[in-house]
């Protein structure tokens, strides 16, 4: 007896209906399939013609505005008025071809690249004047090797020079980092590794400190370790200072790099049976050293253009003193604000050239600490890698030899002699 299936009655196959459609861009005589995907990060022509002429139109209006229609001027005011107009005509050319979020995304991008083009502009026109200004005085070779022990201020700039600022910044902020790097990261990897309410006030002082005025660290060194201990003016006390103001730096961004370690590494150092400390020492520390990096170089930014501290700790000579116990020792920042002071322009020249040397000496001490420790987790140097190759080579040799002896090797496989000979 054979059963027999009913079999349903297959018609011509038919094309689903489409789940959404975009209004306006169904073809004529087909059907999208679902949503097409919209890349927002694609730079199109007719974003480039639609900023473009957003911008012709605002410069326009802008400028009939000022010159035929309302009693304006100023070039402040102009720009302000032209931004304004340029955003609001850039969303509404985006909105003939996009719909509200990509307007939305659109405007955002535009706002946020143009500060950035703002702040580069900031940044470089700084730069240039001062190099602009103190082009004179920087040409002159005794202007890093030699002091102003011996130049006034009417002596031609072939006299003089800062090198007692360079050598007096150079102690102060090796001296500061010496005591800030160990101490701000070690911190950091308290407030992460030891939670409790003391690291909640701890972390909470450090946030404090953050805003804390130069003014009053210079002043706390003051009365605390030339007053109170009696120390006179020198260079370890405007490092001190200098410490006071970049050990919350510190701690706060390696606070932020060390949380931002994935959990699942710490797990599987734990699950390997190491300790804490082990595995902060290999694991959280080599993963996040780049951003240690970052850290460290935000907090010498910090200390290393403060001028108030150094004034109030260090004092101001004009000789040279490679003594930092001992005696005055003049910065950079505060080579350049006293010299800034003297109407004479050879002053104004060696100042605006100290605030030169001093972005170079930042733009060093920056390229150094990147080579140092800008390489990601597990990228080794060359003489790690050679330390690996050769370890590995000692435990092959090590593991050839027990082999040749007789002695079992690691692993459920091997069995040793003893063994062999009672299961026989």
């Amino acid at each position: 007896m054979t059963v027999t299936t009913p079999q349903s009655h297959v018609g011509p196959t038919e094309e689903p209906a489409p789940a959404t459609e975009l209004p306006g861009r169904r073809s004529a005589g087909r059907s999208t399939r679902g949503e097409s995907r919209r890349n927002l990060s694609t730079l199109r022509a007719t974003d480039v013609y639609a900023m473009t002429g957003a911008a012709a139109a605002s410069l326009a209006a802008t400028w009939v505005m000022f010159d035929r229609l309302l009693p304006f001027n100023g070039a402040l005011g102009f720009l302000v008025i032209a931004y304004v107009l340029f955003l609001g005509l850039y969303a509404l050319l985006v909105s003939f071809d996009e719909d509200g979020p990509a307007v939305r995304d659109r405007l955002a991008a535009a706002v946020v690249q143009s500060l950035g083009l703002v702040m580069l502009a900031v940044l470089g026109f700084v730069v240039v004047y001062t190099l602009y200004e103190g082009r004179e005085a920087l040409v002159h070779l005794n202007f890093y090797t030699d002091s102003l022990a011996a130049a006034g201020p009417l002596d031609p700039l072939t006299a003089g020079g800062i090198v007692h600022a360079i050598v007096g910044t150079l102690w102060q902020i090796s001296i500061a980092l010496i005591l800030c790097i160990p101490a701000g990261i070690v911190c950091a990897v308290f407030l992460n590794e030891v939670p409790g309410a003391f690291s909640r006030f701890v972390r909470t002082i450090v946030e404090a400190m953050t805003a804390l005025p130069s003014i009053v660290a210079g002043l706390f060194i003051y009365a605390t370790f030339i007053l109170t201990l009696g120390f006179g003016l020198s260079g370890l006390a405007a490092a001190l200072a200098i410490s006071v103001m970049m050990l919350p730096i510190i701690i706060r961004a390696a606070d932020v790099v060390i949380r931002l370690v994935p959990g699942t590494l710490r797990e599987a150092s734990y699950a390997l049976g190491t300790s804490r400390w082990r595995t902060v020492w290999h694991v959280v520390l080599p993963t996040s050293r780049s951003g240690l990096t970052t850290a460290i170089i935000l907090g010498t930014a910090r200390g290393v253009g403060e001028t108030s501290p150094v004034l109030l700790t260090a004092g101001y000579t004009a000789d040279l003193n490679a003594n930092p116990i001992d005696g005055p020792m003049v910065s950079l920042p505060l080579a350049a604000f006293k010299l800034v002071e003297n109407p004479e322009p050879t002053y104004i020249a060696r100042g605006f050239g100290a605030a030169a040397v001093l972005l170079l000496v930042v733009l060093i001490l920056f390229v150094a600490a990147r080579i140092a420790g800008g390489r990601g987790p597990g990228k080794l140097t060359r003489r790690q890698e050679h330390r690996r190759v050769r370890a590995s080579h000692r435990d092959a040799r090590r593991f050839a030899a027990r082999t040749d002896s007789g002695r079992p090797t690691a692993g459920p496989a091997s069995t040793s002699p003893a063994s062999t000979r009672s299961t026989t």
